[in-house]
């Protein structure tokens, strides 16, 4: 070959150098992913107490549950729930709620046990809740009730 010829002649072209950024970028993302998840999920932690993940968590238990009583509502008076139904959806509803949004086990308390308890506030409506359910002759407004169930679930804290 002749010598005019070899200074075409070149190595293997170098690879890029964000190929080296990409590499690192994406192990550094991994790693903060599996802190973030054993953080997290760690023993004792709880998703409500993390700053934005609680206030979004609590924030979307209200409004479904508030969305679920009106729909409740709707259905009583369109005439598709008799007054012991539309109670009986209603302090389900509630008492998941407040199961949910402070622990309490709320579905399976008595109402001494409510009286007693973090959620003493909702013990009203829970009573008058109680009183449509097993009451054939209540005098309770079941469309009062459930207006007063849907600002309790909203006002909640």
């Amino acid at each position: 070959m002749p010598a005019d010829l070899l200074q075409h002649v070149i190595g293997p072209t170098p690879y890029s150098a964000w190929w080296s950024w990409l590499a690192v970028g994406l192990t550094a993302t991994l790693v903060v992913w599996y802190v973030g998840v054993f953080y997290l999920t760690s023993p004792g932690r709880r998703l409500r107490d993390l700053p934005l993940v609680g206030q979004a968590r609590e924030h979307a238990i209200r409004r479904r549950s508030a969305r679920v009583i009106r729909e409740i509502g709707v259905r009583y008076r369109a005439g598709d729930l008799d007054a012991a139904s539309a109670g009986a959806a209603i302090n389900r509803e509630v008492r998941q709620f407040l199961h949910r949004a402070t622990g309490a086990p709320a579905e399976y308390m008595l109402m001494n046990d409510v009286s007693n308890s973090e959620i003493r506030s909702a013990a009203t409506v829970l009573e008058e809740l109680i009183d449509i359910r097993f009451n054939g002759s209540s005098e309770v407004d079941v469309a009062r009730l459930t207006r007063d169930a849907e600002e309790l679930i909203l006002s909640w804290t």
